[in-house]
């Protein structure tokens, strides 16, 4: 009887090998992996290859403002927008210019030049209907935003431009190409106003002497002439008459 007894227990340790189907409390099912993490932006690279910001960029990286903007952007959940002048419009900008401004004031006006949220393009219709908008340098500096037939302009006070181009606009980092420097009123006070419109020059009454002194007014249709052309001549005679009958009066009053 002892080979059946052998073959019972290894059939039992075969059985014992094999996984329970049923589920046991307290086993947890195998963790998923992990997202992948979102690509990071350099946006020293961004901005030296993408066009012609070479002036913000410097004044980015003179003030440490790009570090700034790097952590914004990679290690926020908000991301960041940053409106970026074009090299040209440094070189246009006539007064106020940015060589007088302190270390701290520069800072300010560079981060002015951001939001500290990511927006796409359609985005902004939504912003034009908020009023003025905080930007990351805080306080008073604000910028207000229209949406005009989906063209969208940034108003800062001192200049009003428009988004030309999209540079980069992929969550979390969307930059825009202005036209002109944002400068912002907590700087530089309030804009200068228009200059008014010249005033029309005075209408001169045409004289006997002036060329147009003769010409018809609008709408006038001159009629004929009633004084025939020899006017002058007939005018000549009668004079001449007049001296004639003096002479023979004093003819007559001598004899």
């Amino acid at each position: 009887m002892e080979p059946p007894t052998v073959f019972l227990v290894a059939a039992l340790l075969v059985l014992l090998s094999f996984p329970s189907t049923n589920a046991q409390p307290g086993i947890l099912s195998p963790t998923p992996a992990p997202a992948p993490a979102p690509d990071y932006v350099n946006l020293t690279d961004l901005l030296t290859v993408a066009g012609p910001f070479h002036t913000f960029l410097n004044y980015l990286e003179q003030t440490q403002v790009i570090r700034t903007f790097q952590n914004q952007a990679n290690n926020t959940d908000e991301g960041i927008t940053i409106f970026v002048p074009k090299d040209q419009a440094f070189s246009s900008l006539k007064k106020p210019t940015l060589s007088n401004l302190t270390m701290d004031e520069l800072k300010s006006l560079l981060l002015f030049h951001s939001l500290p949220h990511y927006y796409s393009l359609a985005e902004f219709n939504n912003l034009s209907k908020v009023g003025p908008v905080s930007t990351m340098a805080g306080g008073q500096y604000t910028m207000n935003f229209t949406d005009i037939m989906g063209t969208v302009h940034v108003s800062s006070g001192w200049a009003n431009s428009k988004i030309s181009s999209s540079v980069h606009s992929t969550d979390p980092v969307a930059l825009y190409q202005v036209d002109k420097v944002l400068l912002p009123e907590a700087i530089f006070g309030l804009p200068p106003p228009p200059s008014p419109a010249p005033a029309p020059a005075p209408e001169i009454a045409p004289t006997a002497d002036s060329p147009t002194a003769d010409l018809p007014e609008k709408g006038f249709s001159p009629k004929a002439s009633t004084t025939p052309s020899h006017s002058p001549v007939r005018v000549n005679f009668g004079v001449l008459n007049y001296f004639g009958l003096a002479i023979c009066g004093c003819l007559v009053m001598h004899f």
